[in-house]
């Protein structure tokens, strides 16, 4: 792919335009004047020149970016590429803080690969204005903590990270101020480690595959599908990623074969053969990030299948992908109560029957790796501890101030203001996922092959409840739960002494 990258003496004119009259409105945080006043406290600050009257979402434009950091302390580094950008997302094209695609160029406009802010080698980055989410984080909370607990089923180059990392910056368009992003990379071919195409004289042999889920649609439960041309890069409510340039039935039929699999054999075929399909490790993690994390949208929108060499097997990997909706708030950003249910992916393959039947059994594999996590990596100790980490930096360097100050006025769309105190939203955050581990607790405590029904309530029962409620014994026992709604509290009381007066 080829750009000639040439600014227009019209955009060059608005630029300068806009620095001179900034100071004059009271808007003084402009590029230069703050990478001039950079500490080692400060976020990255990443700078994009739009070559071009406009960004679009429909096709890149010429631009320029620059990245300026001071985490070493030493002195500021400051950076820049050549590179095209466009709008990204699909709620998030409509909010007036607009998230960018950047693909990193050399100076004849060819693919250049360059390591940002020590992520990793890639020429493609995502800028995520996280508009719709207060937390400003949580897309990248999530993706961080799966990364600690689930990898890639083959070799990477990158330790098996089935992922993306990302870190957060302060982002200007054409020097002007526009709030905190955050940088990271893509799910790619290289990140997996994915065969290439090979490409002969007169054939094309395709091997590693990647596919996106970017819509809703039939294809969403991998049941079904409608009939749909095979040339082209969307097939359903999928996306071709790799290899993109090679739309055909050669490409696509893999994934329908997948579907047909789910879809259209007998149980006792499916039992056998399952896991020619899927990776049950990779299953059991993806089932438990949708679970305790409360993802409203997924599955399989907003997700990856990926195998390595088609030619070698069909099993399919599953990676995640725009984890923003969730932990009590919808993919518009509005706040919710949803809490999920053990039942709730039972309507998507392969759960619908590794699940309902409980082949090999499945229940019991996920409830005991759920208890597995939920000390470890998904406990709430980590959680906040990952959303402290971020909101410190974001306090220390004062982009949350300017967060705040920028977007607390919106008219156009309030999804996006967040609160003046930072920690408001992380109140609301972890006093919804405390609540949603214990509630998926009581229930998959009834999923583990060791479970025993509890002991008939009675007056030892009321007083662990006092205990607990006191702060005497604070551990969460299922078994006090009388009435199942994931919380130890004064209504458990009255439950256990409607059961012990015979009243329910």
């Amino acid at each position: 792919m080829h750009f000639t990258i040439i600014p227009t003496m019209a955009t060059r004119l608005l630029h300068i335009i806009v620095l001179c009259i900034a100071p004059l409105c009271g808007f003084a945080n402009t590029f230069s004047d703050m990478v001039a006043s950079m500490t080692p406290q400060s976020l990255p600050l990443v700078n994009l020149e739009i070559y071009a009257d406009s960004v679009s979402y429909l096709y890149f434009v010429p631009g320029k970016i620059t990245i300026a950091d001071n985490s070493s302390g030493d002195s500021i580094a400051i950076t820049s590429y050549n590179c095209v950008i466009r709008k990204r997302g699909k709620t998030a094209l409509f909010l007036p803080k607009i998230s960018f695609s950047v693909k990193l160029v050399d100076e004849e406009g060819e693919k250049l690969d360059a390591n940002l802010l020590g992520l990793r080698d890639d020429n493609t980055w995502i800028l995520d204005a996280m508009g719709i989410d207060k937390l400003r984080m949580r897309n990248r909370v999530c993706f961080d903590i799966w990364n600690e607990f689930s990898h890639t089923m083959w070799e990477t180059k990158f330790n098996n990270r089935n992922g993306t990392v990302g870190t957060m910056v302060e982002v200007f368009v054409d020097g002007v101020h526009n709030g905190i992003y955050c940088l990271s990379d893509k799910i790619n071919r290289q990140l997996l480690n994915l065969r290439k195409v090979k490409e002969d004289i007169d054939s094309v042999t395709i091997k590693g595959l990647l596919y996106k889920g970017k819509n809703s649609g039939l294809t969403n439960n991998l049941l079904d599908y409608e009939a749909d041309r095979t040339d082209t890069v969307l097939w359903n409510t999928f996306e071709l990623q790799y290899p993109e340039e090679y739309p055909s039935t050669q490409a696509w039929q893999p994934l329908i074969d997948l579907i047909d699999f789910n879809g259209k054999t007998a149980d006792e075929y499916f039992k056998a053969h399952y896991s020619e399909y899927y990776y049950i490790d990779n299953l059991v993690d993806y089932w438990i990030l949708i679970a305790a994390f409360g993802l409203i949208d997924m599955p399989y929108k907003n997700t990856f299948l990926s195998t390595p060499d088609i030619n070698f097997g069909h099993c399919f990997m599953i990676t995640p992908w725009d984890l923003d909706a969730c932990m009590g708030r919808n993919p518009n950003g509005v706040q919710t109560h949803y809490y999920p249910m053990t039942s709730r992916l039972n309507a998507f393959a392969p759960f619908n029957r590794l699940i309902t039947q409980d082949i090999d059994g499945i229940k019991n594999r996920i409830a005991r790796r759920w208890f597995q996590l939920i000390e470890a990596e998904l406990s709430p100790e980590n959680v906040e501890s990952h959303i402290d980490a971020i909101q410190q930096r974001y306090v220390e360097s004062g982009a949350w101030q300017r967060e705040y100050d920028l977007w607390k006025d919106e008219e156009e769309d309030e999804r996006i203001i967040v609160d003046e105190d930072i920690y408001l939203e992380k109140e609301f955050v972890m006093t919804w996922y405390r609540t949603n581990i214990n509630r998926l607790s009581t229930q998959l405590n009834r999923w583990r092959d060791d479970y025993v029904e509890e002991e008939t309530i009675n007056s030892s029962t009321i007083t662990q409840i006092y205990n607990f409620l006191l702060g005497i014994d604070t551990t969460f026992y299922p078994k006090l739960d009388i009435n199942g709604d994931g919380e130890i509290n004064s209504n458990d009381i009255t439950a256990a002494y409607n059961i012990l007066l015979g009243q329910e």
